[in-house]
């Protein structure tokens, strides 16, 4: 197909972003998806400009040289730089990039670009692109730039701005070398970093920690080096977001936190001049996210960000004032002035565009023509193809010209948008939203779109809408695998027909009406589990929308009716569309083609389960990157694709392999979405997937195609005919649909329906109120169809369901009048329970189910026990087996005390063997060091006595110099080294593992006696309990109640405890497995069987038990139970006794009270062993109390030497961290030295070089300058042969230069400008009007070929110059540099020196930990650790003396102050007298003065004279109204006059204007003359004569003189006027006479 024509843009809408440029004093540009648009902001036009690859990057443009510059992401992308009007590509630059580019920007002064690569190889290159080649480039040190600008006044300057400092960069030349020069300038700290200082105390002042050693650097402390320093170096510091440039070619910086801060270049110094957290809170005070953008103008600084506010700052010095502006919509991301700084742009982060005219009005208004937002969909007009519509994610509609892609209308829907389709049969368009809704909008008023009708009918996003050829019905397709049928007809109020249900997902859907409009083909492109089915259906529209009601009464469709085929395909396609004669085109996402499927007819119906292959026809090759979306033309002879790679396809169907083809969209942002016909087939509309871009594409046919554009044409127009009649009906009956409300669809919902015939609108009214669809219900048409089925049955059924209820409750009532009867009749007779189940298979369906369930739960929970059974493992190995010594306490009897001892680890065989060596080798350094001292006590015995006064002081002392008093616990090493030994740093490591053992040995020490006291614990516990029995026995002989104390053990004190689960903590039933159930059985048994084997048959024990009550003697503990019996006589009356009876009683009485006497001796022998056994049972555990009391002061005296210990460990483990951060330091500096020293030779070598070439280059210029001036000689020889008064004019003219020679270039592009207009200049001077008279022709053009040359001379000797300057320059700053790399290494050499003399310092004064008893301690504490950093040791003897001197001066000292405070009194007092009665003096003088020199005024008088003053009141005031009414008329003559006189003035200022001007012109050409005078002058080098010296001084001296004699003549007359003064002050108030003259 293309050979018969081609495919163009006819217009692109949408905005990508993020940034809006200007490319000329009016007009702006921006990406859209593939393209460029240039809007102008007067006129509303637009053009595009298409980018030459599959994508656009990042965009620049260039106001003054009207260019702009855009790169393509790719790999080894290129820059295209094109020119503006004309769109003309001037250079496409190829550099080094490998991916991509991260910025790229345009001077503004001249033909340079710049650009940033991304990653792996970020490096920054400056391009002339207008001869393609790069001047530098510099590697950016791995770090991506985002954002790069230009100086505007300087091309060789350029900045960006990071996350905490700014970078800028400056090209320098050297003749053809030029370089890039970066410095880094950091952005001020958040908040004052405290550096500490150095310093040997503990704590600061404030309780701090200071730092013990040498200063030092957070990288060398840190450890950290290169990018990892420099990160950490950035935090704490300003985050900055935005940068401007201003005229002075400074820095304004607007960073993250609201600070606003300008940066001098020159000095590289960073102020603040707005730090929100010291402003005045205001409205329009600036805050954190308020400075996300920067613009400026000429007179103030413009600034947005995310706070949504526009404000103006106008910076004065250092003081800025803020004034809010406007409030914006949204976040602005970036904004720019127009060259003119009349139009301010500012681009939101929600994609819009914004424009703010400070010169024309205070408002901020969104730029129309900028269409922003994500597209969702867009169709042109089924109706009228002269117009589309378009909306996008936010619910926004439009209606847009085909023709110019404007908006003409658009609607809110407030919603979020998912499809759209246009209706053919009437003008409107039915959106699909994310919620399932379906909204109908009436276009036949294209200026008011409406809403006019709503259905909800999905509970997801309706992804598909699709309308047949003729518009009569309306499908509906989402993920749920549900279609919906909609009658589309606007007078059937868009009545559901009902739904059905596909095969999975829908992913496509087209239609094709049969020939007579019979029925609708419909084929759907559906995603199953078993990969992609095609489903076709047959509606059959006579049935379906006459009314009939074919679906089922929840609205389903039968299979039948529809006659459902479903095909399978062997690769998954991504669209489909259905063709004519049962075709089928796609695209196969598998094999990245299209292909051509025929649809299989079968005279016999097929069922709707049965599947058939596909194989396709004919296949293409297409789009490389998938899905890709397919779309037929109206007249079915076209197909169009469009794919993720952006590219829209237009093919033949009969030859796919031919097609026209244009980019579209972005690749690189998803491509194109989708795509749809015109009518007339003449034009396509594609959407952009995420580049938010709207294309209009038009087919432009050559003469060979002609007859295809025809034929779709011939076809629009016949369907257009055919549908005629169906928009005469519809669209009135549209028209006159109400706007659609939620509220009077809820109503009509709730209104009765009516039966009969009627109208058209009648009915489609009754259709609205079945439709029941409002929007604030979230049930769908489906929904609300099962709800009305299921009432339905309800109400239907309602008799029979209570009957059935009655039915049950009365069987279930027999049923257990049955089980009842059966529990009374005897077992043999009686049922099982089984039996009486009505239903014993569904019993035992849910006796299975149930027992799944309950297998189910019981092994979720035996893996979740397992699960928990190994943690415990695992923490039972790392805690509790692990473990030495077991954490453990006691506890007191008698209180809550508890010691604990101290858990320990088994030290490992590692930490053991480490052990060993280093006690070996402090054996062999003692030994070393004992034969040292051996040798020298032969060599020094006179020394002995000395050594044994040391050795007593050493043992006095050797407590307190050890530093704790570990040996006293059982801590003693022999092998420590003495704290005064510990110089290096494996003398600190191997007594850091000595002085944990020495802590592992007090441990151990403490732990030993704990055991101890623990089994004394245990011993009387037992005792307790012994001594508890036998009071226990003692109680039940004494018949006493009482509870006794026994103490046990805690868990606490039994730790093993925690691991052992027992029965009484079981808060459920325990189950049992059938085997653990006969295990635990058979345990009972035998348990059983071994008690009776025991028990067995006894004789003895059964004798015993009948003759004496089990025992062989009465114990002593029966005496208590023992009764005398009675004798039977004493049941008669007493005086029926006998004799014998009397005896009897009397025996018996005696017996009683013996008895009694025994038992009350026994009763108290008792009470007193329970009260000496409870008395031991306290004095024991009382006992033991104090045990454990000393017990806790020995854990309390062992964690202080622990405590001890750890701080010595403390205190070398930091002296460690602190000498690994003096390597690290000096590592550190030892690096800088070398890139310093490296840095300095390669600098050495530059100036080297460039020396060299600038000596050469002086010479050429030397060499120029002297021909010349050659020149310059030789003009008077070359003219021998012209008379002299003519050689003395030629010269003069040959002198004269015009004056466009004296303007100041600041780039090549000015100075070739410049240069143009000087040789404009010459030409009009080699005129032969300007010949001097008498000079021949022939010498005239002789002198003007000489004077050309001097002039090309000159020029030549300029840019000479002016390159010199610029390589001496070059020159001078490399030898700066040179020499401040030369300090850098000098003050580096300094440091490091200095360093090393610290660490010696350091590594020398040691740290020594001393024991001192309280109260010898003469500082003042701190809060935490008492800093004796400036503190001294010494001998409390010396204290005491100073004390007692102290006092005796003291007390000396009071008595000479009291004796000089006694006289100071007295003295004080006779001044204070002595200045009392002057200012007493002093006041009466003063009132006696003012008394004499009251001056009285005559009104004063005549107030002090009169009587009534209102009188007097009257008279002013009438007086004062005629002075007024005097000064008004006074007044009102004076303006009158001024008025005159202002014409006047304005008449002279009119006639001075034109005399000035006249005076201008005549001052350029008396300029002119005194310049040519001035050249006569310097060629002639006349020198100045003695004579006019002279005179130019006599000159000076007369005007000195008269200026001398004009002050002394105005002083004069300045005291003569102060005289008159004095005199008329004299004559009005007369002084009185001073009493004190």
């Amino acid at each position: 197909m293309d050979h018969l024509g081609s495919l163009e843009v006819r217009w692109v809408q949408g905005f990508t972003g993020p940034n809006v440029h200007f490319v000329d004093k009016k007009t702006v540009c921006y990406t859209s998806g593939n393209f460029v648009v240039f809007a102008d902001l007067e006129t509303n036009k637009r053009r595009t400009l298409q980018g030459p690859g599959r994508s656009i990057g990042v965009l620049a443009a260039s106001a003054p040289c009207r260019v702009l510059a855009f790169s393509e992401p790719k790999l080894e992308p290129s820059i295209f730089v094109y020119s503006y009007p004309a769109l003309a590509l001037r250079s496409q630059l190829r550099g080094t990039a490998k991916l991509d580019y991260t910025c790229v920007a345009l001077s503004g002064t001249g033909p340079y670009l710049a650009c940033c690569s991304s990653t792996p190889d970020p490096t920054l290159s400056v391009w002339n692109w207008e001869t393609e080649a790069i001047i530098c480039r510099k590697a950016l040190d791995g770090r991506e730039v985002t954002g790069l600008t230009f100086n505007p006044l300087n091309w060789q300057q350029m900045c960006a701005v990071r996350a905490s400092c700014i970078t800028v960069w400056n090209i320098e030349k050297c003749e053809n070398l030029q370089i890039i020069k970066s410095s880094v300038i950091d952005l001020p700290a958040t908040e004052s970093q405290v550096k500490g200082s150095a310093g040997v105390s503990c704590q600061g002042s404030e309780g701090s920690f200071t730092y013990l050693g040498p200063q030092m650097s957070v990288s060398a402390i840190t450890g950290l080096v290169g990018e990892e320093a420099a990160k950490r170096k950035a935090k704490g510091r300003l985050c900055g977001s935005a940068l401007c440039w201003t005229a002075a070619s400074q820095l304004y910086v607007g960073c993250k936190e609201g600070h606003l801060l300008q940066v001098d270049l020159d000095s590289q110094s960073v102020s603040v001049l707005s730090d929100p957290r010291a402003a005045v809170k205001k409205e329009s005070q600036l805050r954190a996210g308020s400075l996300c953008s920067l613009a400026l103008s000429r007179d103030a600084l413009f600034a947005a960000g995310e706070d949504r506010v526009l404000r103006c700052l106008h910076i004065k010095g250092s003081k800025v004032e803020v004034k809010k502006l406007s409030e914006l919509e949204e976040p602005i991301t970036d904004m720019c002035f127009s060259p003119e700084c009349d139009t301010l742009l500012l681009s939101s982060c929600g994609g819009h565009v914004f424009r703010y005219r400070p010169l024309q009005s205070d408002r901020v208004v969104r730029v129309p023509d900028v269409v922003t937002g994500r597209f969702v969909a867009a169709v042109p007009l089924a109706i009228d193809s002269s117009f589309c519509v378009s909306v996008q994610d936010n619910g926004e509609l439009q209606l847009r010209s085909m023709d110019t892609g404007s908006c003409v209308r658009s609607l809110s829907l407030s919603v979020q948008v998912s499809s759209l389709a246009s209706c053919p049969s009437a003008l409107y368009v039915a959106v699909g939203t994310a919620a399932g809704h379906v909204f109908f909008v009436d276009l036949t008023q294209k200026l008011q779109p409406r809403v006019v009708h709503q259905q909800r009918l999905h509970h997801v996003a309706i992804e598909h809408l699709a309308f047949d050829q003729r518009g009569n019905v309306l499908l509906a397709g989402a993920s749920d695998s549900l279609v919906f049928i909609l009658d589309a007809r606007p007078s059937r109020v868009f009545e559901i027909i009902g739904y059905t249900e596909a095969c999975g997902a829908v992913l496509a859907m087209s239609t094709r009406c049969s020939e007579g409009n019979a029925g609708v083909r419909v084929l759907l492109l559906c995603s199953a589990k078993e990969g992609c089915r095609l489903e076709a259906l047959d509606l059959p529209l006579q049935q379906l929308t006459g009314g009939q009601g074919c679906a089922d009464p929840q609205g389903r469709l039968p299979d039948a009716l529809l006659h459902k085929q479903k095909f399978d395909v062997a690769e998954p396609l991504s669209s489909a569309v259905l063709g004519p004669d049962g075709t089928v085109f796609s695209y196969c996402a598998g094999r990245k083609s299209l292909q051509m499927f025929t649809l299989p007819e079968s005279a016999e119906p097929w069922t709707a389960d049965e599947l058939v292959h596909l194989e396709p026809d004919q296949e293409a090759d297409s789009h490389p990157l998938s899905p890709a979306a397919v779309i037929l033309s109206p007249h079915h002879c076209w197909l169009a694709s469009a794919g993720k790679d952006g590219e829209l396809r237009v093919c033949d169907t009969s030859s796919m392999e031919r097609y026209l083809q244009t980019q579209c969209h972005s690749c690189w942002l998803g491509g194109a979405r989708t795509v749809s016909f015109s009518t007339d087939g003449r034009s396509l509309v594609t959407i952009g997937s995420q580049d938010k871009s709207l294309v209009c594409a038009c087919l432009r046919m050559k003469a060979a195609g002609a007859g295809e554009v025809s034929a779709a044409a011939v076809y629009g127009q016949g369907l257009a005919a055919a549908l005629k009649p169906s928009l005469v009906a519809e669209n009135p009956v549209l028209s006159r649909m109400p706007v659609w409300d939620p509220k009077t669809s809820a109503l009509a919902s709730r209104a009765p329906r009516h039966g009969g015939k009627a109208s058209d609108r009648s009915r489609g009214l009754e259709l609205v109120e079945q439709d029941d669809g409002q929007e604030h219900r979230s049930d769908t048409w489906l929904d609300r169809k099962v709800q009305e089925v299921l009432q339905k049955e309800r109400e239907h059924f309602s008799e029979e369901r209570k009957n059935l209820q009655k039915a049950i409750r009365e069987l279930r009532n027999t049923v257990q009048a049955m089980m009842r009867e059966n529990e009374l009749l005897p077992d043999i007779e009686k049922l099982e329970h089984l039996e009486f189940n009505l239903n014993v298979e569904e019993q035992m369906r849910l006796q299975a189910e149930g027992e799944e369930e309950v297998a189910r739960v019981r092994n979720e929970i035996e893996l979740e026990n397992l699960a928990k059974a190994y943690l415990r493992e695992v923490l039972k190995r790392d805690c509790w087996d692990s473990m030495k010594v077991k954490g453990q306490a006691i506890k007191a009897f008698h209180s809550d005390h508890e010691v604990m001892n101290y858990p320990m680890k088994e030290r490992t065989e590692k930490e053991l063997e480490n052990l060993q060596r280093v006690q070996r080798m402090r054996a062999i350094e003692q030994m070393d060091h004992s034969i040292q001292l051996s040798f020298l006590e032969k060599m020094t015995r006179s020394a002995a006595e000395k050594e044994e006064e040391l050795e007593d002081k050493d043992d006095e002392e050797s407590v307190a110099l050890a530093g704790s008093l570990s040996a006293q616990f059982g801590g003693r090493n022999p092998y420590l080294y003495s704290q005064f030994e510990l110089f290096i740093r494996e003398q600190k490591v191997h007594q850091i593992t000595l002085l944990q053992d020495v802590i592992y040995e007090v441990k151990s020490d403490f732990n030993k006696q704990f055991n101890s006291v623990f089994k004394q614990k245990e011993q009387e516990i037992s005792r307790v309990k012994e001594r508890n029995k036998r009071i226990a026995e003692i109680m039940a002989e004494l018949d006493l109640k009482g509870q006794l104390w026994e103490p046990t053990l805690t868990d606490i004190e039994r730790p093993e405890r925690d691991l052992v689960v027992l029965e009484s903590e079981f808060k459920v039933e325990k189950y049992l497995r059938a085997e653990d159930r006969l295990k635990e059985e058979a345990l009972k048994k035998a348990e059983e069987q071994r008690r009776l084997a025991a028990k067995g048959d006894n004789l003895r024990e059964r004798a015993l038990d009948d003759m004496m009550g089990g025992v062989l003697e009465v114990k002593k503990e029966e005496i208590l139970k023992m009764e005398i019996p009675q004798p039977e006589f004493m049941t008669k009356p007493e005086v029926q006794w006998t004799e014998e009876e009397k005896k009897s009683f009397k025996a018996f009485e005696k017996k009683v009270k013996e008895l009694s006497e025994e038992q009350e001796k026994y009763r108290k022998a008792l009470e007193a062993e329970m009260k000496k056994l409870q008395t031991s049972n306290k004095e024991a555990t009382q006992g033991f109390d104090q045990v454990l009391r000393k017990l806790f002061e020995r854990k309390v005296k062992t964690e202080m030497v622990t405590c001890q210990e750890e701080l010595k460990i403390a205190n070398l483990v930091y002296s460690i961290l602190i000498e690994e951060e003096i390597f690290n330091r000096e590592t550190e500096l030892s690096n800088k030295l070398q890139k310093a020293r490296t840095s300095k030779n390669d600098l050495g070598e530059e100036v080297r070089e460039c020396k060299e070439k600038v000596n050469a280059f002086k010479e050429t210029y030397d060499n120029i300058v002297a021909e010349d001036k050659q020149l310059d000689k030789s003009f008077k020889k070359e003219f021998s042969d012209v008379p002299l008064h003519l050689v003395d004019q030629l010269y003069k003219l040959y002198k004269r230069r015009p004056w466009v020679q004296r303007m100041r270039v600041q780039s090549g592009r000015a100075a070739g400008e410049g240069l143009d207009q000087l040789k404009k200049a010459i030409e009009e001077l080699d005129s032969p009007e300007n010949m001097p008279e008498g000079l021949d022709s022939a010498a005239w053009e002789r002198f003007c070929v000489a004077r050309r040359t001097k002039v090309d001379s000159e020029q030549k000797v300029k840019q000479k110059a002016l390159m010199l300057a610029e390589m001496q320059a070059f020159l001078q700053r490399r030898m700066d540099e040179d020499e401040r790399v030369r300090l850098e290494v000098k003050n580096i050499m300094e440091e490091l020196r200095d360093f090393n003399e610290e660490k010696m310092r350091f590594r020398l004064n040691i740290m020594v930990q001393i024991l001192i008893k309280q109260g010898q301690v003469e500082v003042e504490k701190g809060n935490f650790i008492t800093d004796l950093s400036d503190s001294l040791l010494i001998h409390r003897r010396v204290v005491e003396d100073l004390n007692t001197t102290i006092k005796t001066l003291g007390e000396q000292k009071i008595a000479r102050m009291v004796e000089c405070k006694d006289y100071r009194k007295g003295i004080i007092q006779m001044e204070w007298e002595r200045r009392r009665l002057a200012m007493l003096k002093e006041d009466l003088q003063n009132k006696a003065r003012d008394i004499q020199r009251l001056r009285v005024s005559q009104e004063q008088q005549e107030y002090l004279s009169e009587a009534d003053n209102k009188n007097r009141t009257a008279k002013q005031l009438s007086t004062m109204e005629k002075n007024i009414t005097l000064q008004e008329k006074i007044h009102q003559k004076n303006v009158s006059k001024a008025k005159m006189e202002i014409q006047k003035l304005n008449k002279q200022a009119t006639q001075w204007a034109v005399k000035s001007r006249n005076l201008d012109s005549q001052l350029a050409i008396m300029s002119i003359g005194v310049a040519e005078i001035k050249n006569i002058y310097e060629a002639a080098a006349v020198e100045e004569t003695p004579e006019s010296s002279a005179d130019r001084r006599y000159q000076d001296i007369l005007q000195r003189k008269r200026l001398v004699m004009l002050s002394q003549a105005q002083s004069q007359e300045l005291s003569v006027l102060r005289a008159e003064v004095e005199r008329l002050r004299m004559k009005n108030f007369p002084a009185l006479v001073d009493p004190d003259q």
